[in-house]
């Protein structure tokens, strides 16, 4: 046996003599210093202290959150989970059922929205902020711009909603500065597609409400008739160039014009600069002048990359600090938008999430994290942002996904600390939420709802009525949130995480009797003044007990004698160090260890 596990090491210490370059355990990438701590909110949501969840109920029924609810005390409490930027999610007026009629905020037609407080992705007026959010209606914008003074001075920063390839149907701007031209108000609509046209047409034809849509289920909306008066009918905002889209297609927004000719072979049209191009450039920086510290753009790809490349330096011309967040969903392009669109970070939704998804359902293997690094990835990790939830995926917690909230310990802890870019948190994930019940719209889908008035029940618990305590969390949620608030602290504030190399252990540790490299994964991230171990263990029913090897080679390239015994000190759960490698890893477990010359 002792003669087995020699050679066992010998054909690891062997398989570390090649060079960095062509070493399969790492890559030539040079980690940069992004570890941005992104915690995501909906102020529709986060405020709201009313727990009646009526489905399909009005916003005096079910309630609203306010900006004013997100107060001293809440982000004071937001900052101690180790967040730097705060994402305010839903803030851009949209369409809605519900009016202001004293603000001048008519209802939208209900067949051409959807849920009752509407789809915060379906923008009606670009220069200005949702009502619901807002104790004074009429003071709504001053109340968001006193809610990032607030945020900054709580040392965080702000970013904020760019939605850059469709508005809702009933778009018109009541909020635009002296000058501005509404978009469309200048289209030449007897054209299907003309370069300056903010939005592509079907001349001659109605626009028809998709059949078997009901706003709001049993009950009757607000202008509910089954008609929407729009010709000529505009194409929808998913590509659907047709008057009579489906009930699954986005048909309640219009896709933007950026100078592409979908019905003509794709043909482009960007010199000289389409006026799509330079009406969304003054909504950029109309925002970033309002000192919003940047920008998550929805669903990028569908817009050219050329307009990236033109527009995001010309916002950082102005603030060059700014960053801006791309929801992609398509690795081969990941790098054309990283360089040629200039974007500064990406969702890593594709590759890592879907990967840790199947771990956490118990259904995927560590192959799969390999694959992000090794393939898709490589090269550009530090400008992936990484997350298990946010506003468009099921929760944790939620029977759809994964039904019990700790099997995101190992894969958040990966998440967090596998690469140098951003980490991204959402309200109530780190007291597992669990998405229960079907609010309206969304229906019962594991999601917590974009499109309806409603309360999230984890997380009201840990608001507590605006105390901010978590008093009426069970014990399981408070060490859960706990775990979160350790992670998150550590990911913002460890050296190695935050900018150190990396090195999978995978196949330095595959011939190990305990070892098995489908449910426990461990890579190392290393600078010149630390150096720590990552191990997880996806299974939720075995225990391992695995003795780890770090290759000697591997040692020496962090700086390590790998002649003189080391201590393990876990940064992630505390303890007293450890004298070797021998571990213990329960169930959904996850250990960050310090290594240190004893």
């Amino acid at each position: 046996m002792k003669n087995l596990m020699l050679a066992a090491g010998l054909l690891a210490l062997a398989a570390f003599t090649l060079p960095v370059a062509n070493d399969p355990n790492t890559t030539s990438e040079i980690p940069q210093d992004n570890k941005l701590v992104i915690y995501q909110l909906l102020p529709r949501l986060f405020g709201n202290k009313v727990a009646l969840n009526k489905p399909y109920g009005t916003i005096l029924e079910n309630g609203s959150g306010k900006f004013n609810d997100i107060n001293d005390l809440a982000l004071t409490k937001i900052k101690e989970m180790g967040v730097s930027h705060v994402w305010y999610t839903g803030v851009i007026e949209h369409a809605t059922m519900t009016s202001y009629p004293a603000a001048g905020l008519p209802a939208d037609d209900a067949d051409v929205v959807k849920g009752r407080a509407g789809s915060p992705y379906a923008i009606r007026d670009y220069y200005s902020v949702d009502p619901d959010l807002a104790v004074n209606v009429k003071n709504r914008l001053a109340e968001y711009e006193a809610l990032v003074q607030r945020t900054h001075a709580h040392g965080l920063k702000v970013l904020m909603d760019f939605i850059p390839n469709h508005v809702a149907r009933s778009y018109r701007s009541s909020a635009k500065p002296t000058g501005v031209v509404d978009l469309g108000a200048q289209d030449d609509k007897t054209k299907a597609f003309a370069p300056n046209n903010n939005f592509y047409y079907l001349p001659g034809q109605h626009f028809t409400v998709p059949a078997g849509y009901n706003p709001l289920g049993p009950l009757t909306a607000p202008q509910e008739d089954k008609k929407y008066t729009e010709f000529p009918a505009k194409a929808t905002g998913n590509d659907v160039f047709s008057a009579a889209p489906s009930v699954d297609d986005w048909f309640e927004t219009v896709k933007l014009n950026y100078g592409v000719d979908y019905q003509n072979g794709r043909k482009t049209y960007f010199e000289p600069i389409p006026d799509t191009w330079k009406k969304m450039r003054d909504i950029l920086l109309y925002w970033a002048q309002k000192d919003v510290d940047g920008f998550r753009c929805d669903m990028a790809e569908m817009v050219p990359v050329e307009f990236w490349a033109w527009v995001i330096p010309e916002v950082k011309k102005v603030k060059p600090g700014i960053i801006f967040i791309g929801e992609a969903y398509n690795p081969k392009e990941y790098n054309t938008y990283l360089t040629k669109g200039h974007f500064d970070f990406l969702y890593d939704k594709v590759g890592l999430y879907d990967g840790l998804r199947r771990l956490m359902r118990q259904e995927g293997t560590t192959d799969d994290i390999t694959h992000v690094w090794k393939e898709e990835s490589n090269g550009f990790g530090s400008h992936m942002l990484r997350f298990l939830e946010n506003h468009d995926e099921q929760r944790i917690a939620s029977k759809d996904f994964a039904t019990d909230p700790r099997r995101a310990i190992p894969a958040m802890t990966v998440s967090a600390t596998l690469g140098s870019g951003p980490i991204m948190l959402y309200m109530g994930q780190e007291v597992g939420e669990q998405a229960l019940g079907s609010e309206g719209f969304s229906g019962e889908d594991g999601r917590t709802t974009l499109f309806d008035y409603w309360g999230v029940p984890a997380h009201q618990k840990w608001m507590n009525q605006g105390r901010f305590d978590g008093a009426k969390l069970s014990p399981e949620q408070k060490q859960l949130r706990d775990f979160y608030v350790r992670l998150l602290a550590l990911a913002g504030s460890s050296e190695a995480i935050r900018k150190g190399q990396f090195y999978e252990l995978q196949d330095a540790n595959n011939l190990g009797k305990e070892y098995d490299q489908h449910k426990l994964y461990a890579f190392l991230r290393y600078t010149k003044g630390q150096q720590v171990l990552v191990v997880v263990n996806f299974s939720d029913a075995k225990t391992y007990r695995p003795t780890l090897l770090i290759p000697a080679e591997v040692m020496q390239r962090m700086g390590l004698n790998p002649q003189r015994t080391h201590t393990y000190r876990d940064l992630l759960n505390g303890g007293e160090a450890k004298p070797n490698l021998t571990l213990s890893l329960p169930p959904l477990s996850a250990l960050v260890l310090e290594i240190k010359p004893q």
